[in-house]
């Protein structure tokens, strides 16, 4: 009986251990490890991602580390640290060995390290391409604000550029693409705010705003027969006190404004005469002074006083002005300034008029982004040659003694663009000076490069809209694709609105893009590296030379141009290859043999 009751309490022992062994070995399969989630990262869940860093506070035993030397394709040692079977290399050598990028980041009161194969950003067209629209994600762009703008002329109002030469000259892209992307912003920005101190409706009290820095300056209002409207006449000493050691002189308006940084004003000068807009920097209470003059000074900076010329002004016109634009690009002059000035800490102090002249419709706004557009629009319809281009007054240098432009070269891209930035200006005005002067740029889509046009002929059958028109050719892919897009533009003001082309325009157009499109879908796999883009050619066309590897952001370029294009475009190279080629920028490769 004793013997039995054992046996019995034995095997029902067995069996709750095997239950809870196995119970036990289910639990630790249906975890995932830790090492699985370091080596193969797709497996990893969010409740694996949560769990890892309470797993290392919860007291996990680490093993014992030691600096280890990395030798590197036997050329040099670089410090590495040895922790078991496992070597960590410093990511300071690994982010310049790949060209990768990373940060720490601190994401619920943890700190993460976020690592990236690609520093720019891809923009998923959310409908289709239509020229009347926005152009691409010119949105995203702040041309003014780059260090290769010299600043925004105060005669033309579009920027002087120093991107290939310090002198300063007009570069008709980056004018097209200033042009473009307050386009773009004005259609997606909200309405902006309007302040106004002066306009014809209120000029009786407007006046009462403004007082006489000196006995011998004074305002009144007068009706003015050009305007057809009353507007305030200003009378003072034109000389202005650089040093601001004397008395002033003049005829003030206080301001004192923050976020309402663009003024504009309605303006007559009868004789010499300034306008002087003070501004204070809020974190350290710096006064500086942006003195706009009636001369051809380009910008120049003197003690704390930052001076544009604006031209002769003894007609009625208006000046628009981004005063943190020409702030910023004035302190840029002064070599003990070394910092970039915040947009929040910048605040109109006052405006002062010197000289003698007429005044109308003033206002501050906190953009202009219309007024803006116009000015470059009407820039290049005026500053437009009989050969239907944008001479570009510079030298530029792909390769040293092999791909070189004397100054007054063309580019497609600037045709492009500039095609872009006209066709819309004519959808806003219906202004028939603008569709004519889109028609006659598209002169130079016939004229060969070797004769001074921007048409390159690959493997003498496909037609390229060269941006850099060397010889050799350099078949540059991004510029390509611009001049594409401003001829579909043309094309399809042409196909939309009766009678603004002749037949033969629209045929042209047709023409030139159709062609335009088979070259791109042909050779768009000459430029793809297995891991990225090439932005250009040169490593066909010059023999030994080796790919001229686009960086992250063209190459992110050529995919949103692809992407743009295959909105109105159905054939599949054009999306299929953009995908490929997002991938690269996140680490993938093409498959070796």
């Amino acid at each position: 009986m004793t013997m039995r009751f054992n046996l019995k309490l034995f095997l029902g022992l067995v069996i709750i251990a095997v239950f809870f062994t196995s119970f036990s070995w289910w639990g630790r399969c249906g975890t995932p490890q830790l090492a699985d989630s370091r080596i193969y990262p797709d497996r990893v869940d969010d409740s694996a991602q949560n769990n890892y860093p309470h797993d290392i506070q919860a007291g996990k035993p680490h093993q014992q580390s030691e600096d280890i030397d990395c030798l590197i394709n036997d050329d040099y040692v670089v410090n590495c640290r040895r922790e078991g079977e496992e070597v960590y290399v410093p990511f300071g050598f690994i982010e310049k060995y790949f060209e990768v990028y990373g940060k720490v980041s601190t994401v619920n009161g943890r700190d993460r390290f976020d690592w990236q194969h690609s520093y720019s950003k891809v923009y998923v067209p959310k409908r289709t391409y239509d020229p009347r629209d926005i152009f691409m994600s010119f949105e995203n762009y702040n041309v003014e604000i780059r260090d290769r703008v010299k600043c925004i002329s105060g005669i033309d109002g579009v920027p002087i550029s120093t991107q290939w030469g310090p002198q300063g000259y007009f570069y008709a892209i980056q004018i097209a693409q200033y042009a473009l992307s307050h386009y773009s912003k004005n259609m997606t920005e909200k309405e902006p705010t309007i302040v106004k101190y002066v306009d014809g409706a209120n000029v009786e009290e407007n006046i009462k705003q403004w007082r006489a820095l000196d006995k011998a300056s004074s305002l009144t209002v007068m009706y003015d027969d050009d305007r057809r409207e009353s507007v305030l006449r200003f009378s003072s000493s034109d000389v202005v006190d650089m040093t601001q050691t004397g008395n002033p002189t003049g005829l003030a308006l206080k301001l004192e404004h923050v976020n309402d940084l663009i003024i504009s004003l309605q303006l007559k000068f009868t004789s010499n005469g300034s306008i002087s807009v003070s501004v204070k920097l809020r974190d350290t209470n710096d006064v500086y002074v942006i003195r706009y003059v009636q001369s051809s000074t380009v910008i120049n900076m003197s003690g704390n006083t930052v001076l544009y010329g604006i031209g002769n002004r003894t007609r009625w016109s208006r000046l628009t002005r981004d005063l943190f634009t020409d702030l910023q690009k004035g302190l840029l002059l002064n070599n003990k300034f070394s910092r970039k000035v915040k947009l929040k800490n910048v605040k109109i102090i006052s405006l002062v008029m010197h000289g003698n002249g007429l005044l109308s419709d003033v206002h501050l706004s906190t953009t202009s982004h219309l007024a803006f557009f116009f000015n470059a629009a009407e820039w290049l319809v005026t500053n437009q040659d009989d050969n239907g281009g944008w001479p570009i007054d510079v030298k530029r240098t792909l390769m040293p003694g092999v791909m070189e432009l004397k100054p007054g070269w063309y580019s497609g891209m600037a045709q492009g663009q500039a095609i872009s930035t006209l066709t819309r200006a004519f959808w806003k005005t219906r202004d028939r000076k603008f569709v004519d002067s889109a028609l006659k740029a598209i002169r130079l889509f016939h004229v060969p490069s070797e004769k001074g046009g921007i048409v390159a002929m690959f493997m003498d059958k496909y037609v390229w809209y060269e941006e850099y028109p060397t010889t050799p050719s350099s078949f540059v892919l991004n510029g390509f694709i611009y001049s594409l897009l401003g001829l579909y533009d043309l094309k399809y003001l042409c196909e939309t609105i009766q009678d603004v082309c002749s037949p033969a325009q629209v045929q042209q157009t047709l023409e030139l893009y159709g062609t335009g499109m088979t070259s791109l879908k042909t050779l768009l796999p000459l430029y793809d590296t297995g891991c990225g883009t090439t932005y250009d050619l040169r490593h066909v066309t010059v023999p030994g030379s080796a790919p001229n590897v686009a960086r992250w952001d063209y190459h992110t370029t050529h995919i949103n141009q692809l992407l743009m294009l295959a909105t109105v475009d159905d054939s599949p190279i054009l999306k299929d290859v953009a995908t490929r080629w997002t991938g690269y920028m996140k680490g993938k490769r093409a498959k070796h043999n």
